[in-house]
């Protein structure tokens, strides 16, 4: 046990337990709390009680009698104390109950146990083999037929951070007891330690509003609720964020064939229409996050109403980036279309969905191009390792003639809900000039398939380029001929790389949402910048998933990407997956009915059956009265 912690003890029978854990931590200077839910004449019953009561007690620690662990927060005793840590062993309600009336102790045991829990205290919660329902009872019950404990534990917003086998061998004098109101004891020789600790709260929705220079003109406009927590993730030269040591992998590997320049500056998330199909990239316009730009929007009312919205902009701070939070989700307002065309609606704005156009901008004029290939900016030199060394040596590189330029961000996709769809992710875009007789795409594609191939990426030959793939997520990138870079044996070619998508294969991530999860156990396992193929390690283990099914009939407002992008914002991005089951068209009233499973499912925040049923009610809600659908 670590030096100076607080620790409670509930449950006790005989407090051979926290006897012996006071014996243990004696040079410790830990403070322990032992309690048992009996009278103190029947707690003096059980053999030892007695003897172990004293050491506690000449060990410092406190021991109380007549404590309900399920009301921890109405002891009179332990009013405005908080612990470091607080223990229960081998919980049971007595004589022969059964798992569900045990869930039911454990549930009321959580929610009791976090009204005295430190914010970064642990509950440790010991059970015999097969109690817990988890992947690491071995072996492992039927889920129905087990207590559920880290659903139980979600109801209280913990998450269950560790499983260990339960040490009784290093408690000599431990001896069980209780088991069905009896001094008869568990069977702890398979026994389970399971270690919960606070799950971070999740964030409410936001409307964000961004305010930037797009061509030449500066621009306001509201991010799309559902992407609010999408937004902001900046990757400085010395972050430690997987994504940006995934890049910095690919640089190093690249390096060694060819000198890499990285612009550094920040670019708009924004881009229009037009500039999209000026660069001819191949964007399908369904995918992309179209925006009402504010600014519009008030250029087009009329005097009364520009002197509100004219207050309205004045209240707001005027940085870069403001952020509002909403009373409630019913107060937002849809801030993008998702039914637009490309050739008619030139003038209008989306989300980028691709860095293309943005680099195609900065290569526009060569020599910023050389310039930038200088490490010139102390941001340049981060990215550009040697580049000069490189370049003497690499110039001739099998006969390759240019150096890689690139950029990398944050790029957003309006896509269904599904495993690996990401709405948003970082992508990396490199190019540079290439001899067509040296066949510059294969030659790319050689150098990436060599450095991610042990992680299971491989290359497949398209009539257009090559694609990197992996499973079971997919695709995870392109190499591609751009443009002739000049009338005869020249070409330019480009990679763009799913760095979100790389970084759950190159470090084992169970789910693509942790990288955007806030929660500081995540960052901290990579503080030490691991190399890839260090398999990250969950700090909420098995987490349960919860399926709803929803069925309504459709109105007049009805669009299915509107469907997912509602489904993100009322679940906080809980929802793994959604699959259509049924759908019914009506042949007298022309109405259609669809019918959708939804997956609720979270690595990164605890969720309970009561918080998935909350998110479905709320998107309930909204589905009604964004879509005027009838719920079924």
């Amino acid at each position: 046990m670590s030096p100076s912690r607080s620790v409670l003890l509930v449950g006790e029978g005989n407090f051979s337990f926290s006897s012996s854990v006071c014996k243990l931590d004696s040079e410790s200077g830990s403070s322990i709390t032992a309690t048992c839910l009996q009278h103190q004449e029947d707690a003096l019953r059980h053999e030892g009680a007695a003897a172990n009561i004293q050491t506690i007690k000449d060990s410092g620690g406190t021991v109380l009698f007549e404590v309900d662990c399920t009301k921890l927060g109405e002891c009179a005793l332990l009013k405005g104390r908080v612990f470091d840590r607080v223990v229960f062993n081998f919980p049971h309600c007595g004589r022969k109950s059964g798992v569900k009336k045990n869930r039911e102790l454990l549930k009321n045991f959580f929610l009791s146990c976090v009204e005295v829990l430190a914010e970064d205290g642990e509950v440790h919660v010991s059970l015999c083999n097969g109690q817990g329902g988890t992947p690491a009872d071995q072996p492992k019950r039927e889920w129905h037929n087990s207590w559920q404990v880290s659903a139980m534990a979600a109801e209280a917003h913990l998450i269950l951070s560790g499983v260990h086998h339960f040490e009784s061998d290093n408690l000599p004098s431990y001896k069980s007891t209780g088991y069905r109101s009896q001094d008869k004891g568990f069977h702890v020789e398979k026994a389970l330690l399971h270690v919960f600790s606070r799950s971070t709260p999740y964030t409410p929705v936001q409307i964000v509003q961004m305010e930037e220079l797009v061509e030449g003109e500066t621009v306001h406009y509201n991010i799309p609720a559902e992407l609010s927590d999408y937004v902001f993730r900046f990757l400085c030269s010395d972050s430690i964020h997987p994504v940006k040591l995934v890049q910095d992998f690919l640089l190093e590997g690249l390096e060694e064939h060819w000198p890499v320049t990285m612009k550094e500056e920040p670019f708009p998330l924004l881009i229009s229409a037009k500039r999209l199909q000026t660069c001819g990239h191949n964007v399908d316009s369904l995918q992309c996050y179209w925006i009402h730009l504010l600014q519009k929007e008030l250029t087009s009312h009329v005097q009364e109403k520009d002197a509100v919205c004219s207050n309205t902009k004045a209240a707001l701070p005027t940085t870069k980036v403001d952020r509002v939070r909403s009373k409630g989700t019913e107060s937002l307002q849809p801030v993008c279309c998702h039914d637009f065309n490309l050739e008619v609606d030139e003038g209008l704005y989306m989300l980028r969905p691709s860095l293309l156009p943005q680099l195609e901008e900065l290569l526009i004029n060569k020599g910023d191009v050389s310039d930038d290939a200088q490490p010139q900016e102390e941001n340049d030199k981060s990215s550009e390792v040697e580049g000069n060394k490189k370049e003497e040596a690499c110039g001739g590189c099998n006969g390759a003639s240019s150096s890689l330029f690139g950029i990398s961000g944050v790029v957003f996709r309006s896509v269904p809900i599904s495993l690996w769809a990401l709405p948003a992710f970082h992508e990396i875009l490199l190019t540079g000039v290439f001899s067509l007789e040296n066949e510059p795409i294969k030659l790319i594609g050689h150098e990436l398939e060599a450095l991610l191939s042990p992680y299971g990426v491989s290359i497949v030959t398209e009539e257009k380029g090559l694609h990197l793939v992996a499973q079971p997520m997919g695709l995870i990138g392109k190499v591609f001929a751009s443009d002739a870079a000049d009338g005869n044996n020249h070409v330019i070619v480009s990679a763009s790389l799913n760095l979100d998508l790389l970084a759950v294969l190159l470090f084992s991530l169970p789910d693509w949402r942790l990288l955007w999860c806030h929660d500081p156990r995540f960052l901290k396992q990579f503080s030490f910048r691991p190399p890839p193929g260090t398999s990250f390690q969950s700090f909420s283990l098995y987490p349960e998933s919860f399926s709803f099914d929803i069925s309504f009939w459709t109105g007049p407002a009805w669009e299915e990407k509107r469907f997912y992008a509602i489904v993100r914002e009322a679940s906080c991005g809980t929802v793994e997956q959604v699959k259509l089951i049924d759908t019914f068209s009506h042949p007298d009233l022309s109405q259609t009915s669809y019918c959708y499973r939804l997956i609720y499912h979270s690595h990164t925040h605890a969720l309970s059956h009561t918080q998935a049923l909350r998110f479905h009610k709320e998107l309930e809600v909204l589905l009604s009265s964004r879509l005027q659908v009838t719920i079924r």
